[in-house]
């Protein structure tokens, strides 16, 4: 059986089709996660990092061996003239309904200055960043389940595209948390996209499906523009620093 599963090509191109697909799945999660620690010292961002990915890999396994629960999920449970409500819907459209609030929020924070100070906060900060996490990564983890179910019906495949989407990430996650907070002008793209994200759920949520690749071409897009803005910014600081000194040892010449 194992050596089946290890000769097959068939077990490889759909494990190495919905790995792929499960890790492009995973920016959102990734941007979240990046965007909620930002706040938290250096080593409880860490931590609650970790936690958050640990909580969706486990949620996630989870799910996939509640495959019959899950598919009870988009049975009906209201119909209201030609629309039926079911409770897919209804943690699609919570899930983006709170992206929605967290990245208005932020960007409100992030545009007026505030930044919260004092050890009591910072607690607060941790639980209630490892609190909305948890929330998310169980709307994600149930858009991601349900895609792998849609790809493939062999369990054991798509547990371990799964551990292996989240081994990934686990990886990514720090470099991409640094990368965030080393430029600040990306986080407000990154809460832009979790915008995005959150109107997409909420559409979904109303059977209005948004393509996820539409949603990653604008990000990645903005994001190639602020990349070379930062090249810009970065040679005008060097170009200045190169004028200053030369100014510098005119002077001292003098």
């Amino acid at each position: 059986m194992i050596l089946e599963y290890l000769t097959s090509p068939e077990i490889w191109a759909s494990f190495l089709t919905l790995s792929l697909l499960e890790i492009v799945l995973g920016i959102d999660n990734l941007v979240f996660l990046s965007v909620v620690t930002e706040k938290l010292p250096p080593e409880q961002a860490k931590k609650a990092r970790r936690i958050g990915l640990a909580g969706a890999l486990l949620m996630r396994i989870a799910l996939l061996f509640m495959l019959s629960w899950i598919i009870g999920l988009t049975a009906p449970l209201l119909t209201i003239a030609d629309f039926t409500l079911s409770w897919r819907d209804v943690i699609l459209g919570a899930g983006g309904l709170f992206l929605l609030y967290k990245g208005t929020r932020e960007i409100h924070a992030e545009v007026e200055g505030r930044d919260d100070h004092g050890e009591a906060k910072v607690a607060l900060g941790m639980a209630a960043a490892i609190t909305q996490i948890m929330i998310l990564d169980a709307v994600f983890s149930l858009d991601s389940v349900i895609t792998a179910v849609g790809m493939t019906s062999d369990l054991p495949v798509m547990v371990a595209a799964v551990v292996f989407a989240i081994l990934v990430m686990l990886f990514a996650a720090e470099p991409v948390a640094a990368f965030i907070h080393k430029h600040p002008t990306t986080k407000m793209l990154a809460l832009s996209f979790l915008l995005l994200v959150g109107v997409a759920l909420v559409a979904d949520g109303l059977h209005f499906h948004i393509p996820r690749g539409y949603l990653y071409f604008a990000i990645f897009f903005s994001l190639t523009v602020e990349v070379f803005n930062l090249v810009a910014s970065n040679r005008r600081k060097k170009l200045r620093a190169v004028e200053a000194a030369a100014s510098g040892e005119d002077q001292s010449s003098r």
